[in-house]
C-alpha cells in the first residue's frame, strides 16, 4: 500500500458528497492524514484539511445546485488529476456529480471515468466491486439503441482482462469471469440476434485459447444468479443497465465504482448527488466507505 494520500473530491458541493466524507473523517480518525479533500472553501474550513477550489465567497448549499457549484466539482477533478499524475496523491476518489448539470457548464464528457481516461491517457474499464458482486462494463454511458454497434471484440478483451487483474488483487488467484450475451438467451444460436455469435463468442474463445478461465455468452437472466451462488467471480456485462441493475439491486450499499486500466486508482460511489436528502445527515454512506477500502487497498 502507497504512503502518498488519496485525493478525495467533493463532488456536486450541493449533493451528498462533501457529507460523506467528513462523517467518514470524523469515524476514521486514524486515518484522516492520508486524505486530502479538494473543495469548495467553506467546506475545507469545516473539515480543517484538504485543497480548497472555486471562489473564496462560494457558500456550500446543500440540495440547491447552481452553476458555481459545477465549475467547483470541475475544478476538483482536475487538481485530483494532476495531482495524482505529478507523484502527489497515490488514488482518487470522487464524490458524486450531476451529468447535466456539469453539461450545462461546458463539460465535454459523459462522466467522471471518461474524464480521467482522458487526463491519464488510459483505456479504462467501468467496473463495480466491493459488496458480494463484481460487475465489468464492455460499454458505459450509451443510449441502448448505439450498444450492438459499440461492441467489440478488444472491448470484451479489455474488460475481462481488467476484471481479472481486479479480482487477483483482491485475492483471486485464478478468477472465473462469466461474459453476458446481448441478446435475450444469449442470441438463441442466432434467432434472437446475431451479436452473440459473430462477435462475443469469438472474443470469449480466443481468450479461453490463452489459457483464461472466461464463460459465455451467457444469458443475462441466470448469469448474475450464478455469480451469487459461487460460479464466477466476476461478470462482464455488455451494457450499461445489463450489469448495473442487478448488482444495484443486491449491493446499492456496499459496491463502490471503480475506474480500471488507467494509470492512476480512481474509485467512486456508486450512486448519485441525492439533492433530496443532501444536508439532512440521511445519507448511507457504505458504498463511500466502500471506495475509500478499495482505493487503498489497490493503490501500490
Amino acid at each position: 500500500m502507497s504512503t502518498l494520500p488519496i485525493a478525495v473530491t467533493c463532488g456536486d458541493p450541493a449533493g451528498v458528497g462533501p457529507e460523506l466524507l467528513a462523517s467518514w473523517l470524523k469515524e476514521n480518525p486514524a486515518h484522516a492524514a492520508s486524505v486530502v479533500p479538494i473543495g469548495p472553501t467553506d467546506w475545507i474550513a469545516q473539515l480543517g484539511q484538504g485543497i480548497a477550489v472555486g471562489p473564496k465567497d462560494f457558500v456550500t448549499r446543500p440540495g440547491k445546485p447552481d452553476e458555481a457549484g459545477q465549475l467547483i466539482a470541475i475544478e476538483a477533478m482536475e487538481m485530483a488529476a494532476r495531482g495524482a499524475t505529478g507523484g502527489r496523491f497515490t488514488a482518487v476518489v470522487t464524490g458524486p456529480v450531476n451529468k447535466k448539470g456539469l453539461a450545462g457548464v461546458g463539460y465535454s464528457f459523459p462522466g467522471q471515468t471518461e474524464f480521467f481516461a482522458a487526463r491519464w491517457s488510459g483505456e479504462p474499464v467501468m467496473a463495480f466491486a466491493g459488496g458480494r458482486m463484481t460487475v465489468g462494463l464492455v460499454t458505459w454511458h450509451l443510449p441502448l439503441a448505439e450498444v450492438p454497434h459499440a461492441i467489440t471484440a478488444a472491448g470484451i478483451r479489455r474488460t475481462v482482462l481488467a476484471l481479472i487483474a481486479l479480482r487477483k488483487k483482491l485475492g483471486d488467484p485464478s478468477p472465473r469471469i462469466a461474459v453476458c450475451g446481448l441478446n435475450p438467451h444469449a442470441g438463441e444460436g442466432g434467432l434472437l440476434g446475431k451479436e452473440d455469435d459473430a462477435t462475443i463468442k469469438p472474443a470469449i474463445d480466443a481468450l479461453r485459447a490463452e489459457g483464461h478461465n472466461v464463460s459465455g455468452p451467457l444469458p443475462g437472466d441466470t448469469i448474475f444468479h450464478r455469480h451469487l451462488q459461487g460460479e464466477f467471480d466476476a461478470v462482464a456485462a455488455m451494457y450499461h443497465d445489463q450489469g448495473l441493475a442487478p448488482l444495484k439491486a443486491i449491493d446499492f450499499s456496499t459496491s463502490a465504482n471503480l475506474s480500471l486500466g488507467l494509470k492512476h486508482v480512481r474509485t467512486s460511489p456508486d450512486h448519485g448527488t441525492a439533492y433530496e436528502i443532501a444536508g439532512k445527515a440521511k445519507a448511507d454512506r457504505g458504498s463511500f466507505d466502500s471506495a475509500m477500502r478499495l482505493a487503498r487497498l489497490l493503490s501500490v
